[in-house]
């Protein structure tokens, strides 16, 4: 059976098969349009495998998800999805799980905690794509001129903060609590926290723990409310709004992603990158996000569609895709070359995070309402007078909710 998934089985006298593909557009160009790597990629398959035709749609990841639930809801699933979700459609049964379709090479190869992260009932239907995590960045300029240091510590980032303000810095810290990605910089700051969105090893959700409470009490009382926050209030601004800021030079610090590299370079903003201050020293625990690759039972082709993914997760096509687009490999043995390579020394403070990082409660159906629940509701914690407990209380209830409709 490997051998056949490995590619053995699709020669000349297989039947003719269109597979269907949905994947998000990761560019911010038509340069470096997704569609440009999937066109090189399916077109070096389909020489090696005639008689197979990969049908590619992309869509923007403000559309992806959206379109591929209307295409489910329609009878039309595609043959595969490269999503932000999968938890839904497995407990569905829609989806075939990884062990119908890969190598087993090609499945002991994913990072292990991403692979991990993609299954529901330990079983595996999320494949991971791609990942990153955060690192918070700061501004080295605005640093050096206040006299500053990189901080290790919450007591730190608060003392530059100040520094920062006090030298007319607009955003002393940028704090993206707005509906864009709400849930990433709260998990980031309950992980720094000692807390996080699940506890009991990860069978319950906690968001109401004491650890929880303090960390967005502590945000709220000494950074907030200090107006170290800048001029726009947490719930009101969004990841996109505080990078830009960031790359334009009035951001002192804030946590980004390795995509944030490229947006400052390209401004001339010269930047240190540092793991995410704890109440003690850096977090031992870093945010990581990945998206996945998902493959819907109906039309069947499960060899076809196995056979091609063992192509995608290539470790030429892993790379390829990762230095394209500045994430990080999905596989160990891309990672294993990113880890040392030359070229990839600009990503690898984010590589390092992601052995000790931490990834959204994805393998529950609930995930998704509390997720939006997060984002509506968080930024009300930290404005004045407003009280984490009284929110991170209604999140609970909600994700208490969610989970038992979803049993």
């Amino acid at each position: 059976m490997t051998a056949v998934l490995g590619g053995c089985g699709l020669g000349s006298g297989s039947d003719e098969v269109t597979l269907k593909l949905v994947a998000a557009d990761y560019g911010d160009s038509e340069a470096n349009s997704s569609r440009k790597y999937w066109d090189g990629l399916v077109q070096e398959y389909e020489k090696k495998h005639p008689n197979v035709t990969v049908d590619v749609t992309v869509h923007s990841w403000n559309d992806v998800d959206r379109e591929v639930k209307e295409m489910v809801a329609a009878g039309d699933a595609p043959d595969m999805a490269q999503i932000g979700a999968y938890a839904d459609y497995a407990a569905d049964g829609l989806l075939y799980s990884a062990d119908d379709l890969l190598s087993i090479s090609t499945q002991a190869d994913f990072v292990s905690q991403l692979a991990d992260a993609g299954e529901v009932n330990s079983t595996q239907y999320g494949m991971p794509f791609a990942a990153s995590t955060r690192l918070l960045f700061y501004n080295k300029a605005l640093f050096a001129k206040a006299g500053l240091s990189a901080p290790k510590t919450w007591e730190d980032l608060a003392a530059d903060a100040a520094a920062l303000k006090a030298e007319g810095v607009k955003y002393p810290y940028a704090l993206p609590l707005g509906a864009e990605e709400a849930q990433a910089e709260t998990m980031q700051w309950l992980l720094s926290g000692g807390g996080g969105y699940t506890e009991n090893l990860g069978t319950s959700y906690g968001l109401d723990s004491a650890e929880n409470v303090a960390t967005l009490t502590w945000l709220k009382d000494d950074l907030v409310g200090k107006g170290l926050t800048g001029p726009v209030a947490p719930g009101k601004l969004n990841r996109a709004a505080a990078f830009a800021a960031f790359a334009d030079g009035e951001v002192g610090m804030l946590n980004g992603h390795p995509t944030l590299m490229k947006m400052a370079a390209k401004k001339g903003v010269k930047f240190g990158m540092v793991p995410m201050p704890g109440i003690d020293g850096p977090t031992h625990y870093s945010m990581g996000v990945a998206d996945w690759m998902t493959a819907f039972r109906k039309n069947g082709h499960a060899e076809q569609v196995g056979d091609f993914l063992d192509f995608v997760y290539d470790e030429k096509n892993v790379l390829a895709f990762s230095r394209e687009y500045d994430l990080l490999p999905v596989t160990a043995s891309a990672s294993d070359v990113m880890s040392t390579a030359a070229q990839d020394k600009d990503l690898r403070p984010f590589l390092e995070e992601l052995p000790v990082s931490e990834l959204y409660p994805v393998g529950r159906t609930s995930w998704a309402t509390v997720s939006a629940a997060v984002k509506k509701q968080i930024g009300a914690a930290v404005r004045p007078g407003g009280s984490p407990e009284v929110v991170l209380g209604r999140l609970q209830s909600t994700a208490v909710r969610a989970e038992g409709a979803a049993e």
